[in-house]
């Protein structure tokens, strides 16, 4: 197994919690993105940067992952390939996506992507709660054994 970070978008906590989880079980981090980030050092992180672009770092992602894997991200599509190729999907807020749920998280995104398309203002995600950062390490420990 080895753990892919669609680095951009994910909250400083969250790649913080997968450093010390990536160190403790020796499990490779990798962290893909398209500007640098900071890392602290360790064999077990590793640091992918690719080209600005539309979807570049997904699709670095779903190049590069294999079956079981884990991939932490929030984008739904990236998501839902994830689980075609029999890896592991887990949102920053510590929701697991699943073959059972990931239809409907694309529908409820592909609508609000039409209402703002329409002019719609939608708003963004709210900022991470304690309870939710909380959720994701305790999803993460569980993928993680």
């Amino acid at each position: 197994m080895q753990i892919w970070v669609d680095a951009d978008a994910c909250p400083k906590i969250i790649k913080d919690i997968l450093f010390r989880a990536a160190i403790r079980t020796k499990i490779p981090l990798i962290l893909v993105s398209n500007h640098a980030i900071s890392t602290p050092p360790s064999t077990f992180i590793t640091k992918m940067q690719v080209i600005a672009g539309y979807d570049v770092a997904d699709n670095k992602i779903i190049e590069n992952i294999k079956a079981n894997d884990l991939v932490i991200t929030g984008d739904i599509p990236l998501a839902a390939a994830v689980i075609d190729k029999g890896a592991i999907a887990l949102n920053p807020r510590g929701e697991l996506y699943t073959p059972a749920n990931i239809k409907e998280r694309l529908s409820i995104r592909n609508f609000s992507t039409d209402l703002r398309g329409s002019g719609v203002r939608t708003g963004g995600p709210p900022t991470l709660s304690k309870k939710e950062i909380q959720r994701f390490a305790n999803e993460l420990d569980k993928a993680l054994r």
